[in-house]
């Protein structure tokens, strides 16, 4: 889930790089985060490799996003429509709270950098392993006709049943257990009775609090036949999470994520939402902030941070609007967006994939 915040309105950051930059609504009160209120706002060695895309999997062919959308029919897509949202489901009483829960406030981005030792790491395997099967299991159901509400309640009952609390619930009001964002929605889209239809691209956005630790990773699927700019969209955003994967290791300093990134979006002509990553463990949103554009956070990394990296890539503009309901972000123009989400470790020689797919 991504933190509450858009990169540009981090104070203390540099002047974007590109004009379609905005700025990142708060939700809730959507009020700017100030660095005179929150002076420092806000996830050891493995032998575990990390999950990489499969090689039939990646883009072969470099095709920019103009070019491919005016070498085909365009996609007849209807724009997205807010549908009914139901009441919040119940979790029961023995599964351990996050601190937020039962208030609607939207916590402060802590300002500590998140480092584990041996025990730590361990339960922060177990609460990503879990995610990372959730999401998996949310997968399967992406199919023509189902509503995301469904979606949502397969998740949130998968996610009690294993003793976990689904973070996203009651995080500053969000009245839902996972982030559901389909075709024109950057992120944060609620979960409600609007079936899935056929061509639909859909970020399922899963974070569970399992053993007081939050783990926290997102996919973009597709739903029936799906056009080939959405495919394409889709597999280069996947494609530029593990770029800047690559770039984690000790000491690497975190400006390289967002220039991985940005290296391979500028070849097909897409734009990075500023929607950015954060720090995960204990607190499910603290430093540090990881941008996915060019060379914004400063400082390096160290072996026992965990954090996220999850790009969000636009087919076309990246200006958005923020939905009433403070939370569902959708582009202005209409354009598709896809994003995926993996929660790392980082190791004195890389890095540890927590929500790879076993």
């Amino acid at each position: 889930m991504a933190a509450r915040f858009r990169a540009v309105e981090l104070p203390y950051s540099p002047s974007p790089p590109s004009p379609t930059s905005r700025r990142r609504r708060h939700p809730g009160n959507i009020a700017t985060l100030h660095r005179q209120q929150n002076p420092h706002p806000l996830h050891v060695a493995s032998a575990r490799k990390p999950w990489q895309m499969e090689e039939k999997d990646k883009p072969k062919t470099i095709c920019r996003a103009s070019e491919i959308q005016c070498s085909e029919q365009p996609w007849r897509r209807e724009p997205l429509r807010r549908g009914t949202v139901s009441p919040r489901l119940p979790v029961p009483g023995h599964i351990p709270l996050p601190p937020y829960a039962g208030t609607d406030r939207l916590p402060d981005v802590s300002p500590d950098r998140q480092l584990h030792v041996s025990e730590s790491i361990s339960r922060m395997r177990a609460a990503c392993e879990l995610a990372a099967r959730v999401l998996e299991h949310a997968g399967t159901l992406v199919k023509p006709s189902v509503t995301t509400d469904e979606i949502d309640r397969a998740v949130h009952q998968m996610i009690i049943d294993a003793g976990a609390y689904p973070s996203p619930l009651g995080y500053g009001g969000f009245p839902k257990s996972v982030c559901t964002s389909v075709n024109e929605c950057i992120c944060h889209g609620i979960p409600d009775s609007r079936p899935l239809q056929n061509g639909d691209i859909i970020n399922i956005d899963v974070t569970v609090y399992l053993n007081g630790y939050h783990g926290d990773t997102s996919r973009t699927y597709l739903c029936g036949q799906v056009d080939e700019s959405a495919m394409q969209l889709v597999k280069v955003t996947e494609e530029c999470m593990l770029r800047g994967i690559s770039a984690c290791k000790h000491g690497a300093s975190f400006s390289t994520i967002g220039q991985k990134i940005s290296e391979l979006v500028d070849e097909y002509g897409y734009g990075i939402d500023p929607f950015v990553g954060h720090g995960v463990g204990k607190i499910f949103h603290s430093e540090p902030i990881i941008w996915h554009t060019y060379d914004y956070e400063p400082g390096y990394m160290v072996a026992g941070q965990t954090f996220t990296v999850e790009p969000t890539l636009s087919m076309g503009g990246t200006e958005c609007t923020l939905w009433d309901d403070g939370w569902t972000a959708v582009t202005v123009d209409g354009s598709l967006n896809a994003q995926f989400e993996h929660t790392i470790l980082v190791t004195g020689d890389g890095a540890e994939i927590l929500t790879a797919r076993r």
